[in-house]
């Protein structure tokens, strides 16, 4: 709700910016936090705090020179760009007032600028939390509903399961009606989590012996849907227990991203035979795509049929270099976001 009244704001903030193009692994050294001036926004303008700044695996890509997502990559000495939520504490423009709570692309800042439609204003008391606008429910909605159109009796197989994607699919595919939904991690814990908490019927740490193994002791009949997150030995362990006309939706490829596995080989008579749906897709969350999630998200959440799984980085701005180098590492479960301003 919008309060109407004017916070203080301070005369500079910080914002991280890149030192240099990624070739290696990513590390501190990779990361510079820098001050700037703020100044009073413009006509039709706004100035917004940012609250909590979301984190995600491909922000590691846009940091390549070579990055084949289907954004502009990071640049040397500029701010790094991404989403964030924030409250807006200075308006001249009729269609934001101080106090709306907005979402925007503006990047790894403690406050941005900007014309006021650059902002996209949601309803606070929607979700639980204001920061269940940041996962990465998009991505996984429109990969599981419109690409691999997983529903009623489907048997659902959904690799990198516990991280921000994965968690979302998986559930979202029981919530379509899968009859089975089975997922892969890294760790016990992790293993536990996706069917303790997060609904999964089976899951299996990929480190336990040949994925093909573990799967064929949980999916004797074979799979219908794969969700692709990891690529690499998973994926062609998916093409061999798929059921006739399976459908595969490709999603990331966290095995040559962030591991040392090559990219997977297409065993492409088997696909074949099979009449298999292979279908690679980016999400470019277009209103559209953000709007059937967030109304399927919030109806799934009141009913009490869905988690939002997340975990929130306490330090502010200082704190979202360590955190995305501690993601890329596997230290958290679901979606990830570093509070940048303790009074959001």
């Amino acid at each position: 709700m919008s309060s109407g009244v004017v916070p203080e704001i301070p005369r500079t903030a910080r914002e991280v910016r890149l030192t240099e193009h990624l070739t290696g692994e990513l590390a501190r050294g990779h990361f510079d936090i820098a001050e700037v001036e703020l100044s009073e926004p413009g006509q039709g303008e706004v100035l917004v705090r940012t609250d909590l700044l979301p984190l995600a695996a491909a922000y590691q890509d846009l940091m390549r020179t070579d990055s084949q997502l289907p954004v502009p990559p990071f640049q040397v000495g500029e701010r790094l760009g991404g989403g964030a939520l924030g409250t807006v504490v200075r308006s001249s423009s009729p269609d934001l007032a101080v106090g709306d709570v907005v979402q925007s692309m503006t990047g790894w800042s403690e406050y941005s600028s900007g014309p006021a439609q650059s902002y996209f204003k949601v309803d606070p008391d929607l979700f639980p939390s204001p920061a269940y606008y940041l996962s990465q429910g998009p991505t996984a909605y429109y990969g599981m509903a419109d690409i691999a159109k997983a529903g009623k009796d489907d048997v659902v197989f959904v690799s990198g399961a516990a991280g921000g994607v994965g968690s979302l699919a998986g559930q979202i595919a029981k919530c379509r009606g899968a009859a089975r939904v089975i997922g892969s991690a890294g760790s016990k814990e992790k293993v536990d989590y996706l069917v303790n908490e997060l609904g999964f019927d089976a899951a299996f740490d990929y480190h336990d012996g040949p994925v093909i193994d573990r799967l064929r002791e949980l999916a004797p009949d074979g799979i219908n849907v794969f969700f692709d997150n990891v690529g690499g030995e998973q994926f062609e362990a998916a093409i061999q227990l798929a059921a006739p006309h399976a459908r595969f939706a490709l999603c990331g490829a966290l095995s040559a991203q962030v591991g040392d596995q090559a990219h997977p080989r297409l065993d492409l008579m088997t696909a074949i035979t099979k009449h298999l749906e292979i279908r690679p897709f980016a999400c470019y969350h277009t209103p559209d795509q953000i709007m059937a999630w967030t109304q399927h998200f919030a109806t799934w959440v009141g009913e009490g049929r869905f988690v939002f799984p997340h975990t929130t980085v306490e330090g502010g701005i200082e704190a979202a270099p360590d955190a995305l180098i501690s993601l890329l590492k596997g230290a958290y479960k679901g979606n990830v976001a570093v509070r940048i301003s303790a009074a959001g």
